[in-house]
Order: structure tokens, then sequence, then C-alpha cells
């Protein structure tokens, strides 16, 4: 007796060749409903409908073709289960060896932003329900769910190799693509309705599988989305990206955002920032007329750190920033777009990594960071909402200049980049000196204190939390600073701003923490 394939596609992608081979070459019958076999009788290709398999007609609008027990009964029916011999002979069932199923689009009509009542009908129900019941009984049935496994069926099938291995393999490839589906429908259904889920569920592709993680004897991979993010970067030349460039990339292209991130041509003036960081923390930070300008401002904050660093753009990078970057040894540079001059310049450096990342690739705002705990995950909102600056209150009988405003505006963006405890010295639109990850408030000011040095004179402070005593600001009295801000929220921050008042500082409080850990 021939083999019986049952075939119900939605991605139609070489599945004529496919059936044509499995016909030709392997004597396989083709069962088939809707517009698969519509599909493959105008190929030519022999097809019996599942309507006259079953003896029932599509009903529902062709909601149910295959929810039938000769279908099911088919493939799960167990070759060697003696139960099953009978029940198989009394119920005129006819075994189904193949099940070639792939599920309506879901994803790609919800991404097209449809009506409620559009994307519920592209939920399929006898896709899955096949799905399942062929890996279920894989010791009998082989299952296929992506056009990409046809080439390998077909080989291992001239080769007698569909063995218990293999079909075990593709059990679980179907039971991802069922989970992968649903979690879909999840997700949306808990977006479009607001509904807090008790499960935290997400489904993530794997990308790539890195060479090591952190340290050389560290397993690592890269999943995600394929047309946002990381993935959607274009790297125009450079060696592999590792999970710490990742990493870091990340951290760097969150803080370059706070400026804006722009096409060739787009950006306006003074809003050309440069962001180096290293190791997840900035070591320097500008903005300034040009993308160049910006980043040798940058640089000059901390040229030892910046070695080996990533340097992030939030704008072009031309042929005058290209020369200069050519002079340091960095891991990766960043940007939206890049002149062909400035990465003919850049070619001489053939393992940096260049990265062309557009805007559109960008995700959306408030979405959800995750860190990975023992026994389970954290999962927050990430911190990317817009700082006003009309909540900000002045408490110190000093008002800050329009300058220091402006200053103290961009040390406010670029400290909340860094790990707390977290200080940030900022003058004429850069950074000067970075005080990250101390165990202590002052520790962290003496460190960004003493790498501005002689460069804090009118100089301005910035603190992601608030200070829980005066001491903080009496060291940055004695280096020159001029003007502090900080969230406020001590019950000590009358002590600061006494000490702020006898010292003629400007003390701002923004009246919001930005803790990083």
């Amino acid at each position: 007796m021939s083999p019986l394939a049952l075939v119900s596609v939605s991605d139609k992608k070489n599945i004529i060749q496919f059936c044509k081979e499995l016909v030709e070459k392997f004597n396989y019958k083709i069962l088939s409903s809707g517009g698969t076999a519509k599909h493959l009788i105008e190929a030519k290709i022999p097809v019996v409908k599942v309507s006259d398999f079953t003896n029932s007609p599509e009903i529902l609008g062709g909601r149910v073709k295959t929810l039938h027990p000769k279908i099911h009964g088919g493939i799960l029916a167990k070759r060697t289960d003696n139960e099953h011999k009978k029940d198989i002979v009394e119920n005129h069932l006819e075994l189904i060896d193949l099940v070639v199923v792939n599920l309506y689009p879901f994803k790609k009509t919800i991404g097209k932003g449809s009506k409620w009542e559009d994307a519920i009908e592209n939920i399929d129900i006898g896709g899955p329900s096949m799905i399942r019941s062929a890996a279920k009984n894989h010791k009998d049935v082989s299952v296929l769910v992506d056009p990409s496994q046809y080439q390998e069926f077909l080989e291992k099938s001239k080769k007698g190799e569909l063995n218990d291995s293999y079909k075990t393999k593709l059990a679980f490839e179907a039971f991802q693509h069922t989970a992968d589906y649903d979690t879909a429908i999840s997700n949306w259904i808990s977006k479009e309705k607001s509904l807090q889920s008790s499960k935290y569920i997400k489904s993530y592709p794997l990308i790539k599988t890195l060479r090591y993680g952190e340290n050389p004897h560290q397993k690592a991979f890269w999943y995600g989305l394929s047309k946002i993010g990381w993935n959607a970067a274009e790297q125009l030349q450079g060696k592999e990206l590792s999970y710490n460039n990742l990493l870091d990339l990340e951290s760097a292209l969150s803080t370059v955002l706070e400026f804006g991130y722009e096409q060739k041509g787009d950006i306006s003036t003074n809003k050309f920032a440069s962001i180096i960081l290293k190791h997840n923390n900035p070591c320097g930070a500008s903005i300034s007329n040009s993308a160049s300008q910006a980043f040798l401002n940058a640089l000059e904050c901390d040229s030892v750190s910046a070695f080996g660093g990533i340097v992030a753009f939030n704008s072009n990078v031309d042929n005058e920033t290209a020369i200069n970057l050519k002079d340091i040894f960095l891991e990766c540079v960043l940007a939206p777009s890049f002149d062909e001059e400035a990465l003919e310049i850049l070619k001489i450096k053939k393992n940096l990594r260049i990265l062309k990342l557009s805007k559109d690739a960008l995700p959306k705002k408030n979405q959800n960071s995750n860190k990975s705990i023992m026994g389970g995950l954290l999962v927050q909102e990430n911190d990317d909402s817009d700082d006003k600056t009309e909540s900000w209150i002045s408490v110190t009988k000093k008002n800050p200049s329009n300058q220091m405003n402006l200053d103290l505006n961009f040390a406010w963006k670029i400290c909340k980049h860094v790990k707390s405890n977290a200080i940030v010295i900022a003058k004429d639109q850069k950074t000067i000196g970075i005080g990250a990850g101390q165990m202590n408030r002052v520790g962290a000011a003496k460190i960004a204190l003493k790498a501005a040095e002689e460069s804090c004179s009118q100089a301005v402070l910035a603190s992601d939390g608030f200070f829980p005593f005066a001491d903080t600001v009496e060291l940055a009295n004695e280096y020159g600073i001029k003007a502090i801000i900080q969230p406020g929220g001590s019950l000590r921050d009358q002590e600061s701003i006494d000490m702020c008042d006898s010292k003629g500082i400007s003390m701002v409080f923004t009246q919001k923490r930005h803790f990083l850990h």
C-alpha cells in the first residue's frame, strides 16, 4: 500500500516540487484540503481531498475541515498496538505516515495592524491539532512544519534513514512551532485587551550560537526577533559580534538615544551625540555641532578607558569622523548611517565591527527588560521615559545659569546610563569625569572629580540617587563644582541644600531616581 501524506500549508514555498518528489520517487498518495489542494491540483499533482477522504464536507466557512476521527485516528494510531489495530479495522481508518503542515499566518496578520475579528480568523485550529497529533505519535509518523525541512526529509527517505532519532527531532521542532504560535496569540490578546498574564511567555528564535559568553569557558546563545534590534542591524565589516559586544552595544545605544537618532542630514545643530562605552558604562559622552567634534570631546573624558571600547553615534558618520576614529583601537562603531568615504577609511581596521542600525529597526518605547535570577526572571519596564524638566525644582538660593541648565540636563541624561552609584561631571555639553558602580556615593564622586581635576571649575555634577549626607556637596565644592542635579527625597536633603547655599552652589531636584544595576 502506498504511504499517505497529509499536506496542508499556508506557506506554500517549495511545496509543489516536494509533493511531486513524494509521489514520483516514493509513491506517496497526497491527502489535502482547501487552498493547498487547489494549489497542488493546478500543478497536476494527484490529490485526494480531505472531504472525500472523511466523507464529511468542510463546514463553518472552512473552520472545520480536518477535525475528524479519520484524520486524527490515521495519525495517532500506534502501528504495533493490538487495541489500536482493532480500532483501525473496525473504524475503517487509513494510516497517515507523513504530516506536512504549517499554520495560518497569524504573526503576519497582526503585524499589519489587522482588526480583532480578522486576527481571530487567522488563529489556526486544525493545523496545530494535526501537528500535535503527529508529533505525539512520532514513532510512527513524520511531521514537517517548515519548508526548510523538505530537502532533508527527501534525502533521509532515499537513504532509508527515517529512524527514531530523526523523527524525534522533527517532533521536537513541531512542538516548538506550535508553542511559538500559541505564544504569539496569547501575547497579542494580552496587549490588545490590557490583560496581565499570570505567566511570562515569550518566544524568540535562535539567531546564532556565539563563540562564547562573558568568558571563553561559558557557552552562549543569541535569541531574538528578526526585524527589530540588533538582528536587524547591518554589520558592514569586522569580526563576528560577541556576547560582550552585544551587551555593550545595547548600553551604548540606550545612552545615545537620549539625544535622538536620525538618518543622514536630518539632525539639527548641537544634537550630534557621541558615546564611548566600556564594560557597560559610558566612559565619555558629548553633544556638539558635528559628529566628529562630539567624538573628540567624548574621547577627552577618559582616553585610557576608551581603548578597546565601543563608540555610538546618533547621526551619520562622515569622512572627518572616520579619520578620528581610525587612530584608536575600538571594538565596535555604531551609527544610523555611514558615508562611503568614511567606510573606506575605516576598512584599514579589518577587525573593527561597524554596525549600521536604521531608525526603523529601533524597538518601540515602553518595552520590558528581563534579568534572570536563580529559579526565575525579573521583568520591569525599561527606564526610557522622558524626564520633563518642568517637574525639576531649584532648591537653593542660587539658581543655575542658562549654560549650567544645559549642562545639568546633559549630565542627567548620561548619569541615567551609568551603573549605580553613579556620578557624572559635565561641562560645555561633554563629560569630564565619571564615577560608576561604587558602593557609596561619595566614593563615586571622588572617582569622577579626581578624573576631571582642574577642569571642574564652573562644571556641574549629576547624581543618579539622592545624597544621604552633605559630604558629596562639600567634596564637589573643593573641586569648583557650581551646580548639582540629583533626585532629592532624602530625610537629610536640607543638609545638602544648606551646604550648597553656604558654598554658592546651585542645586536642582529632579524628583525622579535613575538607579542602574
